[in-house]
């Protein structure tokens, strides 16, 4: 079996993020990584190169196949932000029928800026999908 490349490790989320060439990009991550601190009460770290994740959730498939990864994360990807969530946004459809412009995966939540969405809708979004997550 793969190893899993995303791992957390020591890797400064501040230095990552202030890496971010493009200020809009940089900013939209800043205030994202302040909104997933106020959700999840939770210090942020690096997982693998690019992701910032926040608390611990160890799984295991019906498959056994088992792992450990962040319960709530985000990556500041290229073309957009993506924000993920241990299990899936499919829950929460009436939220993200509110929260503005963005698609979604089955745990990946896509959003070009934010001030294509809501952040009080997203706020709530991010505190529902955690707080399924760590049941």
């Amino acid at each position: 079996m793969a190893e899993l490349k995303t791992k957390v490790n020591k890797a400064s989320v501040t230095d990552f993020l202030n890496g971010i060439k493009d200020e809009e990009k940089r900013a939209d991550s800043f205030e994202i990584l302040k909104l997933m601190r106020q959700v999840t009460k939770q210090e942020p770290k690096m997982w693998g190169p690019s992701i910032v994740g926040f608390g611990h959730t160890h799984y295991i498939y019906e498959s056994g196949r088992e792992g450990d990864s962040f319960t709530v994360g985000f990556s500041p990807r290229k073309q957009n932000l993506t924000l993920y969530v241990m299990g899936s946004f499919n829950p929460h459809k009436e939220l993200l029928e509110k929260l503005g412009r963005h698609k979604t995966g089955v745990s990946c939540l896509y959003i070009n800026k934010l001030k294509d969405v809501d952040l009080k809708v997203l706020k709530e979004l991010l505190k529902q999908a955690y707080k399924a997550a760590k049941k």
